[in-house]
């Protein structure tokens, strides 16, 4: 069975959601063990309430980012992962943790990338007055989410949509599409290679794979 470790800051819905799929044979795989810069990061508790491994470092126990994300993936790794997770990891990963995991290491991002990478994208969606939003799955590179997309998923912005209104239904997208793309990798259909993903042995367009 293959192992994967999943990293988060907060809630954990992802992780939720992955968790469930693993339950339900969906996922072929077994979270091995969730990992946070935040001791208060409500996905422990779920992390622990599933009798799986939870761990937290602080950073402001180490010198700098190397330092703590040497520690990081050395606690990482002590769990052996076939695959790395990012869900909802709020910290800017150093160049040399990216490359240790490189092709193993997913994030889901809640944009139609390469529309607005980092923070607040629901509000800059609802500002520009798009008609879409969405979320993209993605391989980790050292250019913030700017690795290679996988899989999208769209949504429709309603007029008098709140942030909290769009991210609630991006968020049910996320929950189908994250464990879907995990299991690809699993099962070896996904890989990472030239810069690209590839699925199936298809290289894969720059907006991921687009369903028929």
């Amino acid at each position: 069975m293959k192992r994967i470790v999943v990293l988060v800051s907060g809630n954990g819905s992802n992780l939720q959601a992955m968790m469930e799929a693993c339950k339900q044979g969906r996922l072929h795989a077994t979270v091995a063990a969730v990992f946070s810069n935040r001791a208060d990061a409500y996905g422990l508790a779920r992390a622990r309430d599933a009798g799986i491994p939870a761990h937290a470092l602080d950073a402001r126990d180490f010198a700098g980012r190397e330092a703590f994300d040497a520690a990081l993936a050395d606690s990482i790794d002590a769990y052996a992962p076939d695959l790395v997770v990012l869900a909802g990891y709020m910290r800017i990963l150093s160049a040399g943790f990216v490359r240790h995991y490189a092709g193993r290491m997913l994030n889901i991002h809640p944009s139609l990338l390469p529309k607005y990478p980092g923070l607040h994208t629901h509000r800059q969606a609802l500002a520009n007055g798009d008609a879409d939003h969405g979320a993209s799955v993605h391989f980790v590179t050292e250019e913030l989410d700017g690795g290679p997309v996988i899989l999208q998923a769209k949504v429709p912005v309603f007029d008098g949509d709140s942030e909290e209104d769009l991210q609630a239904r991006v968020q049910v997208q996320e929950h189908q599409i994250y464990p879907l793309v995990a299991e690809w990798f699993v099962s070896g259909r996904l890989v990472m290679r030239d810069d690209a993903a590839w699925l199936d042995g298809e290289r894969l367009p720059a907006v991921g794979h687009a369903a028929e």
